[in-house]
């Protein structure tokens, strides 16, 4: 269960400032490594500035999604969201400087394939690339050989509970409880857009797998003009907890705010940023700036431990609620 795992513990962060100040210090090593080596040339190559990692990340966010949702046979929404927290979880801790998105992206599509049981060979992985066979299989090479990096950068901690499993309890639930809604699985279109724009956000850094299921359920509800207010009052048991309802409610609305001011990456500013970005993976620069691949940072601290906070809500506390 959510409650506890390595991911409440370790992946679950306070806010989004919390977050910003990682991406900073990923940012700040990397350039630190670059100046340790007296080279100026190098510096002015690897000069990427935090928010401009931040662009080309969300930009291979969304194609890391496109890639998962196009896949043949169809990929689980489970894989996806967890491939979708590898690559989020990595780059916290690790400069795009340094790792090449693209190869990131597919290493954590691949990997989650194993981990959540989707059993397909790394042919016919690649095979859902639109590349040569030539180029299908120098990929399938790098990302067999960054594989062991994006496990170690994850401290092992590979078992990722996300929002697509809580959401088709609530909807049983709902068909099962809530005999006032009389066709259930009309939610489940604009749900799924919902949950498809969170995976985009930080939300799964920030708030619980039952807190996203139960507001693309709620926003899916609002969408069609219903309301399904005594569902949390009686069917949740929250009539008489108005301190669990009050955190519940101050919890979602939080995330639609989050999803809502959600911004996709503008083409001109990737172009512009990868350009910069690609220098940094030349051959040149990765040889005489000795950029560190593929290996595991034992001197990066990589888990940021934090403890318990009032404003959590997990997947146990529903379910004790009920």
């Amino acid at each position: 269960m959510y409650h506890n795992s390595t991911q409440r513990k370790n992946w679950t962060f306070h806010s989004e400032d919390e977050l910003q100040r990682l991406r900073v210090q990923a940012n700040n090593r990397c350039r630190a490594r670059i100046r340790a080596t007296g080279k100026a040339l190098l510096c002015e190559i690897f000069n990427l500035d935090p928010l401009e990692e931040l662009t080309i990340c969300k930009y291979y966010e969304k194609k890391l999604l496109d890639f998962c949702n196009a896949f043949k046979p169809a990929m689980p929404k489970s894989v996806l969201g967890t491939a979708c927290m590898y690559f989020k979880r990595f780059y916290l801790n690790n400069s795009v400087m340094e790792h090449h998105p693209r190869i990131i992206m597919l290493t954590c599509a691949f990997l989650a394939c194993k981990v959540d049981e989707f059993n397909v060979s790394g042919v016919q992985f690649v095979g859902n690339l639109q590349e040569n066979p030539s180029t299908q299989e120098k990929l399938l090479e790098q990302i067999l050989e960054y594989e062991l990096l994006l496990i170690q950068q994850l401290n092992f901690h590979l078992i990722v509970h996300n929002p697509y499993r809580p959401f088709e309890g609530y909807l049983i639930d709902i068909k099962t409880r809530y005999p006032l809604l009389d066709n259930p699985e009309m939610l489940r279109k604009n749900a799924d857009d919902f949950l498809h724009r969170v995976a985009l956000t930080d939300a799964c850094l920030l708030f619980t797998p039952s807190i996203i299921a139960l507001t693309a359920i709620l926003s899916s509800v609002s969408r069609a003009g219903l309301n399904m207010e005594n569902y949390l009052l009686e069917c949740l048991s929250l009539k008489d907890n108005r301190e669990t309802m009050t955190r519940l409610l101050d919890g979602m609305r939080r995330l639609k705010i989050l999803v809502s001011k959600y911004e996709f990456a503008r083409p001109e500013e990737v172009a512009l940023i990868e350009k910069k970005m690609e220098k940094c993976h030349s051959s040149e620069a990765s040889t005489a700036g000795n950029v560190r691949k593929r290996q595991g940072y034992e001197d990066d601290g990589y888990i940021s431990k934090k403890l318990k906070t009032e404003e959590e809500w997990s997947d146990d506390d529903l379910v004790d609620s009920l």
